[in-house]
Order: structure tokens, then C-alpha cells, then sequence
């Protein structure tokens, strides 16, 4: 894809968080929305990935999202990258849905091989799966996805020695940082320091993707990002992100991290992000 069609298909899923949010009244579009350029890039430019898929993942790159919560975002880029059909979205949150607000293999969601949304497990499951390609011979590479907030769990930490400490250089961990969680900003709530320090110290390769909302600076940071995996330490990625990207009033504030626009702001947002593929 080019940037004009990853843009139009950004603008897509960007409606389709919204009115899943707002179908069901519930469900987070804020970091949805924040994380809507990075997925589309990952699943349509940078991903070897293989259709139809299967859980065990021999011989293509993987990914986990470890901040469950923004399944909108999440079951968007899935459907529309072909893994299941665009008009399953309808059922979002739904009782007996596969599309639950936590993604979960146990219906067969085709796309989704761990169940997330209990902050912090990610890491410790990606670093499993990267070995696992290594005993395997397999060279591909495995990705996730992690909120700010999220590293406020011990486990991350633990997680992030062991990697470091053991080399595992085939995985790539994106924090996507806006600097909000659910309570507030994470200064407030729990300063995180110097990020990049604190992954360093761990014994990472450490990447900054300062425009997170810009396709182009995501392109080139996750171009950046594999070349640097293979030399002996995991890479991650500090996704400079903002949160209810693309929609003006989402913009700028916590106040969206789990709460669904009513008819009026559904709307608002719709109409600063116009149809361009399809709605579902």
C-alpha cells in the first residue's frame, strides 16, 4: 500500500472503532483511536503474515496486543486486513460474539492466538513465542503492543530483564505513549521516568517514533526497529502517540479512555473522518 491508501484505510477504522464504541454504549476508543496508524501499518506494510490463519504461526511474524482493551482498534485492522469478515464488527461486545471487549481465542477469532486485556502478561507471552521461533529455526519476528499505563505492572519488568538478560532479539515491543491511562495523566497517576533509560538499562535497543500518529515516521521507525533485531538484544519502540487521535474532542484528554460518544459526538467524529472504504 501506499501512503494514500493507508491513510484512507486509517480514516476507515477510525470509523469503525466509532460506531462499535457507540453501538454497544461501552468499550475504549481513545487508545483505539491512538494506535490506528501503527496496526494499519503493522498488519498491511510491515507484517509477514500468512492467510488463512492458523494459531501455530510457523514461519511468519506475530503479534500480541497486550492492552486488550483496544479491541475496537484491534478487530478493525483484523477484519479489514481479510482475517474475518468486515460485517462480524456488527456484533462488537455482543453476548455469544466472538468479538468480546478483551480479545480471546476461545470462540476461534481468527487473528487473536493469547487472550488480553489483564495488563502486563504480553511481554512475558511474546518472549515465549520469540523463543519458541528460535528453537524452531524460524528467522520471523514477533510484535507487541503495550499502553503506557500497562508498564506499571510489575511483570513488565520482569519480562523485560529476561529478555535483555537472554538475548531474545527477534521481538520488537511498541509502548504507545501518550501519557494517559484510565485514571489520568501518568505523571500523575505514576510518573514512568525516563523510558528510554529504564529499557536501556533492561539491556534494549531503544527506538522513538516521535510523530506516532504520522504514517510515513511509523513506516520508517518500524523499518528502523527490524534492522536492529538480530544483533543480540530486543528492540522497543516508544510509539509518541495521541490518545483519541483523529477525532477533535477525544484529542488531548483522558476522558475517552473508556467511554462511548452519544449520538451527537458520534456524529462529530464521523463527520471528521469521512467514508472511504466502506462502512461495515
Amino acid at each position: 500500500m501506499n501512503i494514500q491508501q493507508l491513510t484512507d484505510l486509517t480514516t476507515q477504522v477510525r470509523r469503525d472503532i466509532l460506531g462499535m464504541v457507540h453501538k454497544v454504549n461501552s468499550g475504549h476508543p481513545g487508545g483505539s483511536l491512538g494506535c490506528a496508524e501503527f496496526l494499519v501499518c503493522l498488519y498491511n506494510e510491515v507484517m509477514d503474515i500468512k492467510l488463512p490463519f492458523t494459531m501455530d504461526g510457523k514461519e511468519e511474524d506475530l503479534f500480541f496486543l497486550s492492552n486488550g482493551h483496544i479491541s475496537p482498534v484491534f478487530y478493525s485492522v483484523l477484519a479489514r486486513r481479510g482475517f474475518f469478515p468486515i460485517s462480524e464488527l456488527n456484533t462488537f461486545r455482543l453476548l455469544n460474539s466472538r468479538l468480546q471487549g478483551h480479545p480471546t481465542p476461545h470462540e476461534g477469532l481468527e487473528g487473536v492466538r493469547v487472550a488480553s486485556g489483564s495488563l502486563g502478561q504480553g511481554l512475558s507471552v511474546a518472549i515465549g513465542a520469540a523463543l519458541a521461533k528460535k528453537l524452531n529455526g524460524d528467522k520471523h519476528l514477533v510484535y507487541t503492543l503495550h499502553g503506557d499505563g500497562e508498564l506499571q505492572e510489575g511483570q513488565i519488568w520482569e519480562a523485560a530483564m529476561y529478555a535483555g538478560g537472554k538475548g531474545v532479539d527477534n521481538l520488537i515491543a511498541t509502548v504507545d505513549y501518550n501519557h494517559k491511562q484510565i485514571d489520568g495523566p501518568t505523571d500523575v497517576v505514576m510518573p514512568l521516568g525516563n523510558l528510554r533509560a529504564k529499557w536501556e538499562a533492561f539491556g534494549w535497543q531503544v527506538i522513538d517514533i516521535e510523530k506516532g500518529n504520522d504514517i510515513a515516521s511509523i513506516l520508517k521507525g518500524l523499518a528502523d526497529a527490524k534492522a536492529l533485531t538480530g544483533k543480540g538484544k530486543p528492540v522497543c519502540i516508544l510509539l509518541h502517540s495521541e490518545m483519541g487521535n483523529g477525532v477533535d474532542f477525544m484529542m488531548g484528554t483522558h476522558a475517552w479512555h473508556g467511554k462511548a460518544p452519544n449520538d451527537e459526538q458520534l456524529a462529530k467524529g464521523l463527520a471528521q473522518n469521512p467514508e472511504t472504504l466502506g462502512d461495515y
